[in-house]
């Protein structure tokens, strides 16, 4: 990881570009310098094989950690071939759509999950054994949920409900 240097309120690298390091709780909001984070930070230049990433994203999923899933299928989505990345892209979204969802904003949550859902839905049969029809599937009901009320944010939000791979 490069050298980082604060620079008013953001962390930057050594040729200037911003790179958040603070530490994050586990719903991915950044704490403050110093403190002892609650979530494994995934390093921007991160590389992951799909497999990797799938297995990775899966078990951040079931633990509750949507936005380090989040990032791990960011990290994947950055390095695919162009023909991919708009799967990836759509997984990636679902996982921040549940993240916005277990901090409260439940009507940005909504339109991510929707979004993610209407970029994964084209790749069926999709590379790497993903199941994009469950993750579709996953995401606008957990939309519903929350368009409705029936979704509570925090703790009332089941991650690993969310299943990448058939």
């Amino acid at each position: 990881m490069a050298p980082l240097t604060v620079n008013g309120d953001r962390d930057r690298n050594v040729s200037g570009r911003a790179e958040n390091q603070r530490p994050r709780d586990r719903y991915g909001r950044p704490m403050p310098h110093g403190s002892a984070g609650e979530v494994e930070r995934i390093p921007d230049d991160a590389d992951f094989t799909p497999a990797e990433g799938l297995e990775k994203a899966q078990g951040l999923l079931d633990g509750g950690y949507a936005f380090t899933a989040h990032e791990v299928l960011e990290a994947v989505w950055k390095s695919v071939a162009e023909s991919e990345r708009e799967l990836w892209r759509g997984l990636a979204q679902t996982a921040v759509g549940v993240t916005h969802a277990q901090r409260g904003n439940m009507v940005g949550a909504a339109r991510l999950l929707r979004r993610g859902a209407d970029r994964v839905e084209p790749f069926a049969p999709a590379p790497h054994g993903v199941d994009t029809a469950g993750v579709a599937a996953f995401a606008r009901a957990l939309a519903e949920e929350l368009d409705s009320g029936r979704a509570e944010p925090g703790e009332g939000i089941d991650t690993s409900r969310m299943r990448l791979r058939r």
